[in-house]
């Protein structure tokens, strides 16, 4: 069993990103300049102790290292107010870990794997359409367009609920502009509820891969923006092979967005007959899900054969 190692990676503003760092099991993917590194962070609020170590440890098993990290403001990461998605600092963290990534003793800097789910599953999209070095991204069940999670979400709570949560996240930017603590909104609630993530099933499923550092609760602002945030728009830019993983019953991260992401990407896609949650360890479909990486990985990760003269 692969045990991760803690570290920390600096950022310019003197704080740091708490992650983990899986070692390689094998040599598989190794090439003449190194290992390849898979660099790996959780959708909205949500941190690396819910479920991420699952996949780390299969992708570690293949013959990857991989870099496990929390964001600014969760967890044991640096950064004030506590719970802030940040999206633009999120980018710029994935940024700083992958900088770290290509600087470990062993690891080919241009063979760096982004890799997201949910709302990091559109991060690592846009990470990638901008640092043409990176050598693949895996995005799983990913949330690309917030206009069209916005209309799913008026569709199935209705417009009263969308107000209410826009007044919610009003509260916390006035709270912000006046230097008061944030107003916190649930990450997760059942249906109707005033939460980031209200589907049936939401609860229950956030609640079986949560892990200790996790709180239901995120500085409600992000409601404010995530409308507005379409990190699939630049799909077509990406140089790099892209691998999505699309499940066809999701109802947090619209299907049908992804899915015409995916065709602007010119990415592998492979769907699941399953809602948000199911990808998860310990959910029906997460060994599949995992195949599929595994699989892509060796696919464009292969070490070319070195001809000796």
């Amino acid at each position: 069993m692969n045990t991760a190692q803690q570290i920390r990676i600096g950022t310019p503003d003197g704080g740091h990103l708490a992650a983990e760092h899986y070692r390689a099991e094998g040599h598989d993917l190794t090439g003449a300049h190194g290992r390849p590194c898979i660099v790996m962070a959780h959708g909205v609020g949500a941190t690396r102790d819910c479920g991420l170590g699952g996949f780390a440890g299969v992708l570690a098993s293949a013959g990857a290292d991989v870099i496990a990290f929390d964001y600014r403001h969760f967890a044991e990461s640096s950064g004030e107010p506590r719970q802030l998605v940040h999206l633009p600092r999120q980018i710029e963290d994935y940024q700083h870990a992958i900088g770290h990534a290509r600087s470990l003793p062993g690891v080919d800097p241009d063979r760096i794997v982004v890799w997201g789910v949910s709302l990091s599953g559109g991060h690592v999209l846009r990470v990638a359409a901008e640092d043409h070095r990176i050598a693949a991204a895996i995005s799983l069940t990913p949330a690309v367009d917030g206009t069209a999670a916005v209309w799913t979400m008026l569709r199935s709570h209705g417009l009263g609920h969308v107000v209410r949560l826009l007044r919610i996240g009003l509260a916390d930017q006035v709270a912000a502009l006046r230097r008061r603590p944030a107003v916190l909104a649930p990450i997760v609630g059942h249906p109707g509820e005033p939460a980031a993530l209200c589907a049936p099933g939401a609860v229950r499923g956030m609640q079986r891969i949560a892990g200790p550092t996790w709180r239901n609760a995120v500085a409600a602002r992000v409601l404010l923006q995530i409308g507005t945030y379409r990190p699939g728009a630049g799909a077509a830019r990406l140089r790099c092979p892209v691998l999505m993983q699309i499940a066809d019953g999701d109802q947090s991260a619209p299907p049908g967005a992804a899915t015409t992401t995916a065709t602007r990407a010119r990415a592998t896609v492979h769907h699941y007959p399953c809602d948000h949650f199911d990808v998860y360890p310990g959910a029906a479909h997460h060994d599949r899900v995992t195949q599929h990486q595994v699989a892509f990985l060796r696919r464009v990760l292969a070490p070319r054969a070195v001809v000796v003269p």
